[in-house]
């Protein structure tokens, strides 16, 4: 079994910055034992991990659970995106896994959006996160389904729309950071995918940025997956990830 996270005190930077509290790790593995073997691999690096739809279908809450009881904050990316009762079921649902973060579609409209937030108010109930556009989206797939703006101005019409609806949390690519730090209110939580090593190949990700340039243009968490789990030693790849971090704070 992997120690609790530490390596953030490590690289703790001269303001007390933690710099771990500024990386999850995407666990997009196919199972419960794969994904937790991921973990015993990451030796403690880090603090926060993704659960996404792959391995939630997989394993349920009861992972989730307990990797909490390891001591690991959780980011449970299920993208919700459903009717507005639907939707607020699903946030109740998820209140009893102790998941501190979840994604909802802010395309799913204004009601929807609403509906999930009065759910979020309930007693452990996770920060709710909505997803602009994907970055693996470009200006040719947003015209493919029939909008004509470029994915910054999509996410940032969505991002203002989530804010209304009363939600405190964005994923965003690294490409809207900035403005919407501009544009939303000082504690808006962005959470950022798309993010790559400087010489690492895109994978799917079409809108990235190394994470040095994403903390500085004011991202709150960067999520970080195949760079990290398909690396020869994980833990390594983590730490280099962490150090990057850590030179920018």
């Amino acid at each position: 079994m992997a120690s609790l996270p530490t390596a953030g005190a490590d690289l703790r930077t001269r303001s007390g910055t933690d710099p771990g509290e500024r990386l999850a790790v995407a666990l997009d593995l196919p199972s419960a034992e794969s994904a937790l073997a991921m973990v015993d691999r990451l030796d403690g690096t880090c603090h926060w991990l993704k659960v996404g739809m792959e391995l939630y279908y997989t394993a349920g809450g009861g992972l989730v659970r307990t990797l909490r009881e390891r001591g690991f904050k959780i980011f449970l990316d299920l993208k919700l995106h459903d009717i507005p009762n639907t939707v607020a079921g699903a946030v109740r649902s998820v209140a009893t896994t102790g998941a501190s973060l979840l994604t909802i579609h802010a395309s799913g409209g204004e009601r929807m959006l609403q509906a999930a937030a009065e759910a979020a108010t309930a007693p452990g109930a996770p920060r709710l996160l909505a997803v602009t556009v994907l970055t693996s989206m470009d200006g040719a797939d947003l015209r493919g389904v029939g909008i004509a703006d470029t994915p910054s101005d999509q996410a940032i019409r969505l991002a203002r729309l989530a804010e209304r609806a009363g939600i405190s949390g964005m994923v965003c690519s690294p490409q809207e950071i900035a403005t919407l730090r501009t544009e939303l209110n000082p504690g808006t939580m962005l959470v950022v995918p798309g993010i790559r090593p400087a010489g690492a190949k895109g994978d799917d990700q079409r809108r990235i940025a190394t994470p040095g340039a994403a903390i500085r243009d004011g991202a709150s968490l960067l999520v970080v997956g195949r760079p990290i789990t398909t690396a020869a030693d994980p833990a390594a790849a983590a730490t280099a990830i962490l150090s990057e971090i850590a030179s920018v704070l």
